[in-house]
C-alpha cells in the first residue's frame, strides 16, 4: 500500500510556544490547514518542539516539513513511542535553510506519538516557522 498522510482531525497536536501567544494568527493548526499563506510561528527560545498523538497506531515512513527560510531548524530529532511507553529517538534529520518542502524518509516505525524537536535554529532568537508539516505512512 502506498504511503499517505496519517494526519487526521482526531490527532492531538501540541507545540512548545506560539509567537506572542497569538494562536489565532500563528497557531499549530496552520501547519496542517493546506493554506500556503498561514504558518506556525514559535516564540523565541533555544529548542522548540511539537508533538502529534494519533488516535490509532501508525506506521510512519516519511516526514515532510516546509520551513520559512531564515527560521528553519538545522537539526531535528524525531522521537516516537507506542501508547503507554516512553519516547525514544527514532531519527535525526538535517533540514536545509530553505522555503522548499523537504522530505525525510524514515525506517518504518510503529507509533502512537511523534515528537519533533527543532534544534539549532537559523534564527538568532531560536524561532521556528513552519508552513506545512505532514507525516506519511499507514494507519493500522
Amino acid at each position: 500500500m502506498a504511503a499517505s498522510s496519517v494526519i487526521c482531525p482526531e490527532m492531538v497536536s501540541r507545540v512548545s510556544s506560539v509567537l506572542n501567544r497569538e494562536a489565532k494568527q500563528f497557531g499549530k493548526k496552520h501547519m496542517f490547514d493546506g493554506n500556503e499563506e498561514t504558518c506556525w510561528n514559535s516564540d523565541q527560545g533555544s529548542i522548540q518542539w511539537l508533538t502529534l498523538e494519533f488516535p490509532h497506531t501508525v506506521k510512519v515512513s516519511q516526514v515532510q516539513i516546509q520551513f520559512q527560510g531564515g527560521f528553519a531548524s538545522q537539526k531535528c530529532v524525531l522521537l516516537g513511542c507506542s501508547r503507554g511507553e516512553e519516547l525514544s529517538q527514532i531519527a535525526e534529520v538535517y533540514p536545509e535553510d530553505t522555503n522548499s518542502l523537504q522530505s525525510f524518509f524514515l525506517t518504518e516505525t510503529l507509533l502512537d506519538k511523534l515528537k519533533i524537536t527543532f534544534e539549532d535554529s537559523t534564527d538568532f532568537f531560536g524561532r521556528i516557522i513552519i508552513y506545512h508539516l505532514d507525516v506519511l505512512g499507514e494507519k493500522l
